[in-house]
């Protein structure tokens, strides 16, 4: 068998062994993104317990361009933010000069017609900047990398959510004919 023929072999092989083990795209219609698009209704960032409103703010924006926006959906997401900077290079007359915001979110994610908790979990991440140029320069740069860890945690949280959540319970429940539903215990 020719090299060519491998190759055209394994490429339509491919496919049909993604499917076999159960493998499904999240954004795919009928995928966990499309199905929870939309259906979020994420914590307003006065609410969520933060060491900084503007963060908070930034966190909910990015969740929100990602998850959809809505103020009745089928699920509530509840934050906890904390940011925090830490000096990571200090010059032999004890200037830093380079610093980290190392940032961690917590999520709980919450089925709302019957309160069960379909995803939760914490993420961390950082990102840095540097405070040798002028005040309004390091300003700018620690602005700047606030909204990046922002961005970041934003897309952890997302991606987590996207491929942990369980949703057949949801979906089986909402689908069935109330006569086919289990009795409430």
């Amino acid at each position: 068998m020719s090299l060519l023929d491998r190759r055209t072999l394994l490429t339509l092989l491919a496919p049909l062994a993604l499917a076999a083990c159960g493998f499904t795209p999240v954004h795919a219609p009928g995928g966990t993104g499309d199905a929870l698009y939309g259906q979020i209704t994420i914590q307003a960032p006065q609410d969520i317990p933060s060491t900084s409103e503007v963060d908070s703010y930034l966190l909910v924006q990015k969740l929100e361009q990602r998850l959809g926006r809505t103020s009745a959906g089928r699920y509530q997401l509840d934050l906890t933010l904390g940011t925090h900077d830490e000096g990571q290079a200090i010059t032999a007359d004890a200037q830093t000069i380079r610093y980290s915001i190392v940032g961690k979110a917590s999520y709980t994610l919450t089925r709302l017609s019957d309160g069960k908790v379909v995803s939760s979990g914490d993420e961390d991440a950082f990102t840095g900047y540097s405070a040798i140029g002028s005040t309004v320069e390091t300003l700018a740069g620690e602005r700047d990398a606030h909204q990046r860890l922002m961005v970041i945690l934003a897309d952890q949280i997302t991606t987590r959510i996207l491929t942990t959540v369980d949703l057949s319970a949801s979906s089986a429940a909402e689908s069935a004919p109330p006569s086919l539903l289990p009795p409430p215990t």
